[in-house]
């Protein structure tokens, strides 16, 4: 095989993991916490943003819980507010890595 459709063959094996890579599901591990000082759930593609590591979550007056479900296409966000509870919300993560509001 020549150097050039070797090239090709490998980009193609590749391509799946480069999308999932790029998605917003696929910088979460499932099932994970991951905190954030903010969420904007309208950003087309949703991203999370940077992180927060649990030493800045506490020093927050606010923050967001942001978990992955198993499915990988499904998140949970928490929203605290002095380490309370402010409530929660369920989104589907869509093909085009915008979130839909789960109804309840």
């Amino acid at each position: 095989m020549d150097m050039v459709r070797y090239i090709a063959l490998f980009g193609l094996l590749m391509l799946p993991f480069s999308v999932a890579a790029a998605s917003p599901a696929g910088q979460l591990t499932p099932g994970t916490p991951y905190y954030f000082d903010s969420f904007d759930p309208g950003q087309r593609p949703w991203t999370p943003g940077q992180g927060l590591n649990i030493e800045e979550v506490f020093k927050n007056y606010q923050y967001y819980e942001i978990r992955l479900g198993q499915d990988g296409k499904e998140i949970t966000v928490n929203h605290y507010i002095r380490g309370s509870s402010a409530g929660s919300e369920k989104y589907q993560v869509l093909p085009d890595g915008s979130l839909q509001k789960n109804e309840p």
